[in-house]
């Protein structure tokens, strides 16, 4: 076969184009630290990186929900911490009033200071995380006490409005991984229920009709209280251990997913520069060659 000047100078500016190409995917592949940068590059790369990032991103809103879970979890806490504060207090006075020796004017003082305590335990029940009540199931909405202190003549009060007594107790679930969900409220039966918070309504009208057996009774009310205030931190403290395990378990998964991706996407960098510059050696020796080849001109052949 003749092989002519034309052919020789196609075939070479056919294999500068190639080695550009070859330049320009190493170029980009230093740059953006990417093995691909269009799924046509290697569909096969493409198709397990959307599988990874999935995993990645699943992994990621799981500890967004588990962020979610700490807050409610430690608000619950907290709450009942201060409603716990307040039992113990009343229970003191309670303790103080039940004394033989106190007169009608000290123990309608200690009610005076019980009333406001009420007042206290009712508005913690109404705790928010954000626009959320967390001591009312799945009804975040609304809050579970809208507690009314009427006050009588003769000093006595009576409460309106409080938490219905044995309303069904909705969890409120976060899920934490796939196909597990924790419930991160607490039920508020036993606690801020109309029962509950009457049997303290009770204590403070002992303590201003000056009436001990009343008074004695509420002492035992408050040691039942808190019982159930303490079973329900008890619950929390478990549900807190659960989500800490959870969350290692979480963030184990996050490194391992993120390394996957990684070492499906991400170029090797220190094989890309070395192909970089063996690539660029050799564009320079084909730019050489290829000088030299097409430097005749019809006059040379002349000669």
């Amino acid at each position: 076969m003749r092989v002519t000047q034309t052919m020789i100078s196609n075939n070479m500016l056919r294999n500068l184009g190639s080695s550009y190409s070859k330049l320009d995917k190493y170029n980009e592949q230093l740059a953006s630290g990417k093995k691909i940068s269009r799924p046509s590059d290697d569909p096969v790369i493409a198709m397990k990186g959307i599988y990874y990032r999935s995993d990645v991103t699943q992994v990621e809103q799981y500890k967004r929900n588990l962020s979610e879970g700490y807050m409610w979890i430690e608000s619950s806490d907290d709450a009942l911490d201060k409603v716990t504060q307040s039992l113990q207090r009343m229970r003191e006075l309670a303790v103080n009033g039940a004394n033989e020796t106190n007169s009608v004017s000290s123990r309608q003082a200690l009610a005076a200071e019980i009333k406001q305590l009420i007042t206290h335990v009712g508005s913690v029940a109404n705790t928010q995380v954000g626009d959320k009540y967390i001591f009312n199931g799945l009804n975040t909405t609304q809050p579970p006490v809208n507690m009314t202190v009427n006050t009588a003549a003769d000093g006595q009060i009576s409460l309106t409005g409080t938490f219905p007594d044995g309303t069904t107790y909705n969890p409120f679930n976060v899920e934490v991984s796939r196909g597990v969900s924790v419930s991160v409220n607490t039920d508020p039966n036993n606690m801020f229920d109309q029962t509950t918070l009457d049997k303290l309504v009770a204590l403070h009208n002992g303590l201003q009709t000056n009436n001990t057996t009343v008074i004695n009774n509420g002492i035992s009310d408050l040691d039942s209280i808190l019982n159930n205030v303490l079973t329900a931190r008890t619950k929390i403290g478990a549900t807190e251990n659960r989500i800490d395990m959870i969350d290692d378990r979480l963030g184990t998964q996050e490194i391992i997913a993120n390394r996957i991706m990684s070492d499906n996407e991400d170029a090797d960098i220190e094989k890309v520069i070395t192909d970089l510059k063996t690539q660029e050696s050799v564009h320079n020796a084909a730019l050489g060659v290829g000088a030299r080849i097409i430097q005749p001109s019809l006059l040379d052949f002349l000669r």
